[in-house]
């Protein structure tokens, strides 16, 4: 099942995509919310005439630098002994269709194509054979990076946690196993051309070893993400371009960048 959560009339909510032409997808509004027991309601909205936001408010979004090979090769880094692990916060967070702001203490921002992992439990020191029951689900990520400030101050909380670094959507996917999670498409295309094509299949450490990774340090909330690293091809972005990330099995995520206020 595909999960929204967007905006209409000033009212949030929740609902299960339905449909497969863009042009007739309709929301079945859901009664709850989707990480626990809920209910369809029956009451149905055009996709088009509503705002897709963000689909899920996350508590913390925690990203994996460096986990495919050629993407580590291609800055000149070495593929690391652990999974390096790096927080976004919330406020860098933004749904398909918002506008990414190129912040104004960098002057080489890029795109980075991810599969990000939505949780839907609480969890801590989760085991290998039970992390399929504390996964809700996938989406698309953009781990927007401004590189040259990365570089430059030897550390990444300014350069990937800025306002807008953080796209994700359009939806999340329930209906994904962890098999075939570990080998989808990833895909990044910038005004339709395309920059970065890998597998999630080619990570180096699988969304069970980052799961078991992360939660022997920290308790994971519902709706948190996990950000499973970007494969090789990253490259700018400028004011004007339209970067789109497309995930097999999930969706688009599609974002404009815009010169920030």
């Amino acid at each position: 099942m595909r999960i929204a959560r967007f905006s209409i009339d000033g009212n949030v909510a929740f609902g299960a995509v339905e449909g497969d032409s863009p042009d007739s997808l309709v929301l079945d509004i859901i009664k709850g919310i989707p990480y626990t027991d809920y209910e369809l309601s029956g009451t149905k909205v055009p996709l088009s005439k509503v705002r897709l936001l963000p689909p899920v408010l996350p508590n913390k979004v925690v990203a994996i630098g460096r986990n495919y090979a050629e993407h580590a090769a291609e800055l000149g880094n070495e593929v690391p002994e652990f999974p390096v692990a790096f927080f976004k916060p919330t406020t860098s967070v933004i749904g398909s269709g918002d506008a990414i702001e190129y912040p104004s203490f960098s002057a080489e921002v890029h795109h980075e194509a991810e599969l990000a992992v939505v949780i839907g439990r609480m969890c801590r020191d989760v085991p290998r054979e039970r992390v399929k029951d504390v996964v809700f689900g996938f989406t698309c990520a953009n781990d927007v990076t401004a590189r040259d400030a990365q570089k430059r101050e030897k550390q990444w909380a300014r350069a990937k946690g800025f306002d807008t670094s953080c796209p994700l959507g359009p939806w999340v996917e329930t209906g994904i196993d962890l098999a075939t999670a570990q080998d989808l498409t990833v895909q990044c295309t910038v005004n339709g051309e395309q920059r970065q094509l890998g597998r999630t299949s080619d990570m180096i450490r699988s969304i069970e070893d980052l799961v078991v990774h992360i939660t022997e340090a920290m308790t994971l909330l519902p709706g948190d993400v996990i950000l499973t690293g970007t494969p090789a091809g990253v490259g700018p972005l400028n004011v004007g371009d339209e970067v789109a990330v497309t995930i097999e099995g999930i969706g688009t995520l599609t974002n404009k960048v815009i010169k920030r206020g």
